[in-house]
Parts: C-alpha cells; structure tokens; sequence
C-alpha cells in the first residue's frame, strides 16, 4: 500500500502534550480545507508516493521513539488508518494531527488523536465535523487556533457545549495564530475567563525562522 507523501523529516514537536520532544514528521500530502493562516500550502499538492514499507524504513532510520503522521490532511488518504497501525505495531508513540473535518473513528485508538476545531477565523468553521468530538479517549488531544477574541469565546462555546464534564480529557489546546494574535492577549483571556486549557505557542516557530522547513 502507497501513501503521497511531502516530506519526512526529524525536528523538536512544537506543539500538543508532547512539544519540547524528537519526533519525525511525516507530512502527507493533500487538504480538503484552506485555513487563512495555513502554513504548509506546499503540501496542498507537492509530494511522491512511497510504500508504507519504505515510510517505516525512513522512519526508522532516524531512531526517535515519537511519531506525528500530519498534512495537509491525512485522513484524505484512505492508506493513512493502516500507516498509523503499523507504526503502532512497531512500538512507536505515533500523534496524528487532523483537520477535524472527517471521520476519525478508523483511526486506531492507541494512537493520540490531535483533532483540530477550526474557529471563525480560519475561514472554515462550517466543516468542523463535531461528531468525532463524542469519539474522543483521554489518548487524544483536541485544538483550537485562535486568531481573535471572537474565535477565543467561539472555542469556549465549543468546550461548553461538547466537552463539558470530560474530565477524562486533557485540557483542550489554544494556539495563538502565527502573527495574527499576541500570545500575552491570549493568555490573559485564558486567566480571566480561568479556563482549564493549555496554552501552547508553536515552538518550533520560536527556535527556526517560521518559514524553514524541514525542521
């Protein structure tokens, strides 16, 4: 079985439960959404298509126990469930980031499940598919990128209205966007509003100018 793959790569994770950690990127080709702030348009349609065999061969040669299969969109690919098996089944810790738009049931369950909520600032709000939210293990992590105050109280609805008493959760993720929205300002509406959540800042962005890539 054959997935389009854009790049391979190892770096430091930059976000989720894991940032601060080596772990190898394998960036899928193909997105069915088209974020305002998206950062990796390259991987609308670049890529080549390599056997799963051949992506846990790259995989394993840089020696890292963590994993993040991502895009793009990886759930486009029909391979990707299968990929992330075998990954599994290897002993890797394996991240799969998706834009929450499709169905995340056929993915295993060992696996941690990055689903992103996108907010009225990406442009795309109206193919969040809220329904993988009731599908959610406390091995998952759900995300919201906040660009403005609007998509800041848009996430807390969100939270209140589908995640309210999953305490077998961890707390939700709330990114700044890159450029758009300061950090500081999130944070103190994080601490007004005493939200359980966990801000993160895209690390990577801070360590390697934001544009490189593979890294």
């Amino acid at each position: 079985m054959a997935l389009t793959v854009n790049e391979i790569f190892a770096s430091i994770q930059g976000e989720s439960s894991h940032a601060g950690r080596p772990c190898v990127f394998i960036r899928l080709t193909g997105c069915n959404l088209r974020c305002s702030y998206c950062d990796t348009r390259y991987a609308y349609e670049e890529g080549t298509r390599q056997e799963i065999a051949a992506i846990e061969t790259k995989v394993r040669s840089y020696g890292y126990p963590l994993l993040e299969v991502t895009g793009g969109e990886p759930l486009l690919q029909p391979g990707t469930p299968e990929l992330v098996r075998r990954l599994l089944d290897g002993g890797y810790t394996v991240l799969l980031e998706t834009n929450g738009s499709l169905d995340i049931s056929a993915v295993d369950a060992r696996c941690c499940r990055i689903v992103d909520v996108k907010c009225p600032g990406s442009g795309q709000a109206d193919h969040n598919r809220m329904e993988n939210l009731a599908l959610l293990t406390p091995n998952d992590e759900v995300k919201f990128v906040i660009a403005d105050r609007g998509d800041f109280d848009y996430a807390r609805g969100v939270i209140a209205d589908r995640l309210s008493g999953r305490r077998d959760l961890k707390p939700p993720l709330f990114s700044p966007a890159f450029g758009r929205l300061d950090p500081e300002l999130l944070a103190r509406w994080i601490l007004a509003e005493r939200l359980d959540v966990r801000l993160q800042i895209q690390l990577h962005k801070v360590l390697w100018h934001p544009e490189r890539r593979g890294v």
